[in-house]
């Protein structure tokens, strides 16, 4: 069976061995980050700050048998402050037109903008590639996790919820849009930036270009990346868009990768939530049940939660797997919330 639980002190090796599966800028390959990343999260879990932007949400995805964590994703409850700003690229259009020639043109144009009062994203989400395509869906788990999370406590979070999405890179990892554009004005490769822009983003607004990026000027490599997605990301985007995310016209300065949003409460796994009385039952058949993602009150964990078949009763009572019950020793009765998982 699997769990996604909050973070731990104990799981710090297991996020350090995940971190150099992916090049994260939320789980760098450095054990003293990611321990202070951890502290962080247990803090937010359990007294988080008013300051949002102070506030990080780190899940784990945990394999009971063996007690190897598998998977991560996160949640920053606000990204985009006065002192860090959110910063994006605009994709826009211009029209030129010549009347002595009666000739005009449409450019695709890229605007540098900031947001210093921005929303909360979700982001992080890390599979050991030795369980992807598994058949309990375990990536989507990860990430409808954090949904769940925010169907619980949606005080806890902005009105909107912002995702950046990975584009598709070279074979050396480099992005088009980065070697067409950031290197030209910020002297330094992709992944320099990236590692420089996780403590101090002011050589963002001191050197990027302010005014219109004409995308006619690039090379098509990167007229081509601009707002797309990598292969790998393509379900992950398909999976967005299938709940409310839409595309902003928004993408990551560095790469070119989209950006996506959804109002909190228009996600449809949020609306779809359901909460109820969780019954311990002593019979249980499948008849009638569908598959959600449940989060329950325990005694070892801030948060934690499990994909499991759900049968909605008419008295406002749910009932799961006795199994389960008892396997992870939950008291009954007790109220839990849940989202579908489909």
């Amino acid at each position: 069976m699997f769990i996604l639980r909050s973070v731990q002190h104990n799981d710090l090796k297991d996020l350090f061995k995940l971190s150099q599966v992916m090049t994260f800028i939320n789980l760098p390959a450095d054990e003293d980050i990611i321990s202070m990343k951890i502290d962080s999260s247990i803090k937010s879990f359990h007294h988080p700050s008013k300051r949002l932007w102070e506030n990080y949400y780190i899940f784990v995805l945990e394999e009971l048998e063996s007690g190897e964590v598998l998977g991560v994703s996160m949640i920053h409850a606000q990204h985009g402050t006065d002192h860090e700003p959110h910063f994006f690229l605009s994709v826009g259009q211009e029209s030129k037109f010549s009347q002595t020639i009666n000739t005009g043109f449409v450019h695709g144009t890229l605007k540098l903008g900031l947001d210093t009062n921005g929303p909360t994203e979700i982001g992080g989400l890390i599979l050991d590639p030795n369980h992807r395509g598994h058949q309990d869906k375990l990536g989507k788990q990860l990430s409808f996790v954090r949904f769940l999370y925010m169907a619980k406590n949606p005080s806890r979070f902005k009105p909107m919820i912002h995702s950046e999405l990975m584009p598709p890179l070279d074979k050396f990892g480099n992005s088009p849009l980065w070697e067409a554009v950031g290197r030209r004005f910020l002297n330094m490769n992709y992944h320099e930036a990236d590692v420089l822009s996780r403590n101090n983003k002011e050589f963002i607004l001191s050197l990027f270009p302010s005014e219109n990026i004409y995308q006619t000027l690039l090379p098509m490599e990167a007229r081509e990346s601009i707002g797309k997605v990598g292969k790998e990301t393509e379900p992950v985007k398909r999976m967005l868009e299938s709940i409310g995310f839409k595309y902003t016209h928004e993408v990551d300065p560095f790469d070119g990768g989209p950006h996506f949003r959804c109002p909190l409460k228009d996600i449809n796994l949020i609306k779809n939530k359901i909460s109820g009385k969780l019954m311990a039952t002593d019979h249980f058949d499948l008849e009638g049940t569908e598959d959600y993602l449940v989060t329950v009150t325990h005694s070892d964990y801030d948060f934690l939660a499990f994909k499991t078949a759900v049968k909605v009763l008419e008295d406002g009572q749910v009932a799961i797997d006795p199994k389960i019950i008892k396997s992870l020793r939950l008291e009954t009765p007790q109220e839990v919330t849940a989202i579908p998982f489909y």
